[in-house]
This record gives structure tokens, sequence and C-alpha cells, in this order.
């Protein structure tokens, strides 16, 4: 039998790779409202039966699905990075250390507002947009620390174009982080840069 260490990395890496594999698919379909029903889809099946799921015990139990969203395709965006002031932040965590970010820039959504662009400045990289809005916090609304857009170190990659400078920010992906389900997980949330002051119904709601 394994150490019980080796088969929790082992099931954190199928994780991963089953969300690779999942975002792979979304940026392959057409058709925005079927990739959401594929992510939809294939996120309650992660969070509801895999071992690496955040849902623990009784939550896990009487798990039907997440309260995400119907798809409304007036929240997808295709936008540049914008040039801004550089600016870094450093976020402890109990088993990786220190994990520092630096901004790259921003994007200025319409009708919402802008949002920091950061970069993981460790081995492997990756771009990081979380988004913190006014449902935050509030009952029958989003995560109080803010949802991910983009982690694309961990394959939450909906698209990008390098020779133009842009990404693809669709909310209605926007997802809550493990540590929304489990404190034992941590979890860098939105930075003063990442919050924004209108309410955003779409993407995973909080609750499960």
């Amino acid at each position: 039998m394994i150490d019980s260490r080796a088969r929790t990395a082992l099931e954190v890496a199928d994780w991963r790779r089953r969300v690779f594999a999942l975002y792979d698919t979304v940026r392959n379909e057409d058709d925005p409202a079927r990739a959401h029903q594929l992510w939809r889809t294939g996120r309650d099946e992660l969070m509801g039966s895999h071992p690496a799921s955040p849902l623990q015990g009784d939550e896990r139990a009487r798990f039907t699905g997440l309260p995400i969203a119907p798809y409304d395709p007036a929240w997808r965006f295709e936008l540049p990075i914008v040039p801004t002031e550089p600016a870094g932040f450093e976020f402890p965590t109990g088993t990786d250390g220190v994990v520092p970010f630096e901004r790259l820039g921003k994007v200025e959504i319409p009708g919402v507002g802008s949002l920091d662009v950061w970069r993981l400045m460790t081995y492997g990289g990756g771009l990081f947009v979380p988004v913190r809005d006014a449902l935050a916090g509030r009952e029958g609304g989003t995560y109080g620390g803010g949802r991910y857009l983009l982690d694309t170190i961990k394959g939450a990659d909906l698209g990008l174009d390098a020779e133009r400078e842009s990404l693809v920010i669709d909310l209605n992906f926007a997802y809550n982080p493990s540590c929304a389900y489990d404190p034992a997980w941590a979890c860098p949330l939105a930075q003063p840069g990442n919050v924004v002051g209108v309410p955003v119904p779409v993407g995973e709601l909080y609750g499960v």
C-alpha cells in the first residue's frame, strides 16, 4: 500500500489533468453556450466524485450540482492586456512557501470595470485573473473572497492570443476556489485591483 502522501499527490495530479482536459474541450467548442454546459457538467462531476474534490463528508454526500447561473453571452469578451503600473503581491501558503505574483497589466471590461492580470513568478509561470464583485459575501451571491476567471497553471484557460496580447474573459466561467469549500486549501484571493463595484450574477455562485 502506498504512503498516504503519495496517494494524495496522485489524486491532486489527476484532478489537474482532468481540469486541463475539460478546458481543452471547452476551448474547442465553437458555441460558447454549449462550451459552458460542458464545463458545468465536467465541474459537477469532479466536485461530486473525484477524490481530490474540496467537498468533504456530508457536503459531498448531499451534493447534486454547483449553483451555476445560466449562460449569458453578454458577459463574454476578448480583451487586450492594457499596460499599467508595475505591482506585485506575495501569497504565503502552508505547503509551497511564499508564492510571488507580478502584475502584467489589466483588462478593461465594458460595463464592469478593470481587472489586474497577474503572472505567477515561480516555477511553471501562469496567468491569474480573479474577480470580486458587488455580490461577494451576500446571501445567494458570490464567494466573499472572490472567484477565479483564469488560472492557467491549473488549466483554467478560456483562450488567449499571444500576438495580439489579448485574453478571452468570460464571466460565465467564474468559479469558486477550493478554499471556498474547504478551508484546508490555501488560495490567493482577489487583490484590490480585481474588485469591481457592480454585481456579476453569472458563473458559479456560492452555496452547495
